[in-house]
């Protein structure tokens, strides 16, 4: 089994510091390409946790790549007129030439993200059930047939055009550690993207998704594991942890020590790194996606090397 790298581009970051600017985002990811990661991803978020565009801004990406996949890590579908998503992901994937992969998820439930979906005019409950039935509808369209839909959407006799260059449209990978994704990725989705704090976690649930899956008559290479990681490394381990700790604070407005129980984080030396990122490995996870804490130049280089010190079946 071969491991695939990703880079997560730091647009949250570049806004919180007063640094909008595309230009160093985009460098960012050829300077990831050149470096041999094999995908790049741009999370989202409206008013709760302000940064770029995603799909917008891996449109650009795409035009300054030209082989590593190009990711949402992760979008937040309810949000979205899935008619409207549609086209823009079918684009995008024109764009890219089919390099595209959809992470998803259902947003976290905090105050600020109630409020953004007020302020998008979308109501927070059934917010799951609108996900899933704008993301089955996005399938469908992007089958390039007419088609006809009565749900909270209302189509009739609908052609999207143009078609993703992907056969019936972009992986679909859902992010998030809900015991409920265990049924959706198994039954449904393309991918799961956890970001557990917990390695062993992540191993009993994706052996719970990959028997859903064989039960559902899935073939076994049809779902796929990709671990969501932060990264802070330092050889002095004190100014790592201090550097994540500031990081994940300033990024989401919660105390550091709450976040590491809700998520995978590390912070210390780089063999540290590679023993942490192994234990996701091992879990199933075939795709590491790295999200780093400040010093992206650095990070970038230092990390490109990972898969020379990682083990694989």
């Amino acid at each position: 089994m071969s491991i695939s790298i990703g880079y997560l581009l730091p647009t949250r970051e570049s806004v919180m510091e007063g640094r909008p600017e595309a230009a160093p985002l985009l460098k960012l990811a050829e300077s990831a390409e050149n470096l041999g990661y094999d995908s790049i991803w741009v999370g989202d978020s409206l008013l709760a946790r302000p940064r770029h565009e995603p799909i917008t801004l891996l449109a650009g990406a795409a035009g300054r790549t030209n082989r590593v996949q190009l990711g949402t890590a992760i979008l937040i579908p309810a949000l979205r007129n899935p008619v409207v998503m549609a086209h823009q992901i079918a684009t995008l994937d024109q764009v890219s030439d089919g390099r595209t992969i959809i992470g998803v998820g259902i947003a976290a439930d905090v105050p600020n993200v109630r409020q953004e979906f007020a302020s998008a005019g979308v109501p927070w409950e059934k917010r799951v059930g609108r996900m899933l039935e704008g993301l089955r509808l996005c399938r469908k369209l992007w089958e390039g047939k007419p088609v006809s839909w009565n749900g909270r959407w209302q189509v009739k006799e609908g052609i999207l055009g143009p078609e993703p260059v992907q056969n019936g449209g972009p992986p679909i990978w859902i992010g998030g550690n809900a015991e409920a994704n265990i049924k959706r990725v198994g039954e449904e989705f393309d991918g799961w993207l956890p970001n557990h704090p917990d390695s062993g976690a992540v191993a009993s649930i994706w052996g719970k998704m990959k028997t859903v899956a064989s039960r559902s008559g899935r073939p076994s290479d049809a779902i796929s594991c990709t671990a969501y990681l932060t990264l802070s490394i330092d050889d002095n381990v004190l100014k790592a942890e201090s550097k994540a700790d500031e990081f994940m604070s300033a990024y989401y407005g919660l105390r550091p020590d709450i976040l590491k129980k809700m998520q995978a984080c590390y912070a210390g030396t780089f063999d540290g790194a590679i023993e942490h990122l192994q234990g996701y490995v091992d879990a199933g996870a075939n795709h590491l996606v790295l999200r780093f804490a400040g010093d992206h130049d650095r990070h970038l280089a230092m990390m490109s090397k990972v898969r020379d010190y990682i083990r694989t079946k």
